[in-house]
């Protein structure tokens, strides 16, 4: 059997505070800020939209204070959309996820496995919604679907995202379907949620000075490593009226672009498909390559604030010392601001002396580059080279 035609495309995102080109990277700004960069920077790399954390808003500085500020955009003076997530994913690494080193990918040989029972964890999982402790001062708080859009709003994202069940990449399929249908209980609840909510819009500073416009809420995908549930939850989800959809949940690291292929030939074409935290080079064109039109993810800038630097050839580690009398720059012909004036031996310098500027030249340098790699993913669709675009690539980043 031949392998499948790409099922990338190329399109055009619009929102009340602009327009996104996708593929698009999606920066994550978690508290409102991308760590270590100014919005002016962040927008010299190229990114064009960001996303908060619903969760950690919530609970500081809280969503009234953002909503009175102007809405997100405004209260953090980025002009350009944004996106916030439901809260789920935290609930997930507060809760089963909690102590157990667990993240969303796993490797094929892995097993599902029982994971320690809620004693300890900081999260809890009802059918109403996600009982938690929260990290600041340890009071409790129960998050529903209902609350997720209502803090969401509050927010004044131009894309946010239903309230869903994030589940471990070690859960058996039994745990799997159960967290799925209630997902899908989850989805209608918050499709309710939103349209039955003050229509308060998305709202702030764009491009063209004072914006609103209407908020879209994209559903979830669940259903874990199993193809059957993977391709139940996107017919179910797939069915709603959202604005578009996200993928989520746990992967199959080896599988992960199969996974998402599963998903993208059931979801309506029309709309647009938003994977969840996932930001890797390589994975990036798997994803845009199996139907996906964006994507977020700390990895580029976590990584580049511990010196793990992306370039043509794959990644290295600026605190090497092979870089301590390194005076070209990082990579090459890259364009970016930190490439064009400093030397790969002058971060290897900062990250020793633990300066600052060390997170912010690293995290301009990463961020460039995925969104360049993904600019150029965007050129080779509408060229109808993107097979060729992407054997380059990995001949090159896997040397």
């Amino acid at each position: 059997m031949g392998r499948p035609a790409c099922a990338g495309r190329a399109g055009v995102l619009e929102t009340a505070h602009g327009t996104v080109l996708t593929p698009a990277f999606v920066a994550v700004g978690t508290k409102a800020s991308v760590k270590s960069l100014t919005p002016e920077q962040l927008k010299e790399t190229g990114s064009q939209i960001v996303l908060a954390n619903t969760y950690h808003l919530y609970l500081q500085p809280g969503e009234k204070v953002v909503k009175d500020g102007g809405g997100l955009a405004k209260f953090m003076n980025w002009k350009g959309p944004t996106m916030t997530d439901s809260g789920g994913f935290q609930a997930f690494s507060l809760g089963v996820a909690y102590g157990e080193g667990i993240g969303k990918f796993i490797g094929a040989e892995a097993h599902a496995q029982k994971i320690t029972e809620n004693i300890n964890k900081k999260a809890k999982v009802i059918e109403e919604g996600v009982e938690f402790a929260s990290v600041i001062d340890g009071s409790m708080h129960l998050l529903t679907p209902e609350k997720s859009i209502q803090i969401q709003h509050d927010l004044g994202a131009d894309i946010i995202f239903a309230f869903d069940e994030c589940t471990s990449p070690h859960a058996g399929e039994e745990y799997l379907r159960t967290a799925m249908e209630r997902t899908h209980r989850w989805a209608e609840r918050s499709l309710e949620e939103h349209k039955n909510a003050d229509p308060s819009p998305s709202q702030g500073e764009g491009e063209g000075g004072e914006v609103e416009g209407k908020v879209g809420l994209f559903g979830i995908v669940q259903g874990g490593r199993s193809e059957t549930l993977r391709k139940e939850s996107a017919k179910v989800i797939g069915g709603m009226d959202f604005d578009g959809f996200g993928i989520g949940g746990s992967f199959v690291k080896e599988d992960m672009a199969t996974a998402v292929r599963w998903v993208n030939e059931i979801l309506p074409v029309e709309k647009p498909r938003h994977l969840l935290g996932v930001g890797e080079p390589i994975d990036l064109i798997l994803a845009v390559e199996n139907g996906c039109d964006t994507f977020d993810c700390v990895a580029p800038t976590r990584m580049a604030r511990n010196g793990a630097l992306y370039t043509n050839k794959g990644k290295i580690n600026i605190t090497n010392s092979k870089y301590s009398n390194d005076f070209s720059s990082i990579e090459k012909n890259c364009a970016c601001y930190t490439c064009k004036n400093y030397t790969a031996a002058y971060l290897h310098h900062l990250f020793h002396a633990k300066e600052m500027l060390a997170a912010t030249l690293a995290t301009i340098h990463n961020l460039y580059f995925i969104n360049t790699l993904v600019s150029n993913i965007r050129k080779a669709i509408i060229e109808e080279r993107f097979g060729e675009f992407k054997e380059n690539f990995l001949s090159m980043y896997n040397a």
